[in-house]
């Protein structure tokens, strides 16, 4: 059942879990928007899925921002509202932030008022993978970069046609190319 009740309700429970973290020591730092050079640790073109991306947590760790290294490495979630995409209205294409792999156009996003960037679709059905995810208790549906397995955000059944699916991503976990 699709109602605006439930996805407020899930928008809030995110925002006070994300509250939580940076409670505890894990603080969110306001993101820089992830525009402009590409990233020079990006070893594969921008649809290659032949290739995989595999690297230790150091290595990771080492290329990505703090913020970006959280969300994408350990499954972290940006606090809402925060993100640097997430009220991105250019035309372009959003990258995994670590592999640099293609996954969501701009003409697929659409305005879901959760506070992260929503999209109604990838760019094609390989880019991403998905498995089942209890972290806060109910089940949801995770997200992962096809390439380098880099979370990425959730998918939920609430979105507008034509797929009737939110894929509702971490600005952390994308960077922006204005096309």
């Amino acid at each position: 059942m699709r109602t605006t009740g439930t996805l407020a309700a899930i928008a809030a429970a995110v925002a006070l879990l994300a509250g939580y973290r940076a409670a505890q020591g894990g603080a969110d730092v306001t993101p820089q928007p992830q525009t402009g050079s590409l990233p020079s640790y990006w070893e594969y073109g921008p649809t290659d899925l032949a290739h995989k991306v595999w690297k230790s947590e150091d290595e990771w760790r080492k290329l990505l921002s703090p913020l970006s290294f959280r969300v994408t490495r350990q499954a972290g979630t940006e606090t809402a509202f925060t993100g640097a995409t997430w009220n991105n209205h250019e035309h372009g294409v959003y990258r995994c932030i670590a592999c640099g792999l293609e996954i969501y156009s701009s003409d697929a996003k659409y305005e879901s008022g959760t506070g992260w960037p929503s999209f109604y679709q990838p760019i094609a059905p390989d880019r991403i993978t998905t498995r089942r995810d209890w972290g806060l208790g109910l089940p949801r549906t995770e997200v992962r970069c096809a390439r380098c397995d880099s979370h990425l955000g959730h998918v939920f059944d609430d979105g507008p046609p034509p797929t009737g699916l939110r894929y509702c991503m971490n600005s952390a976990a994308l960077y922006f190319e204005k096309r």
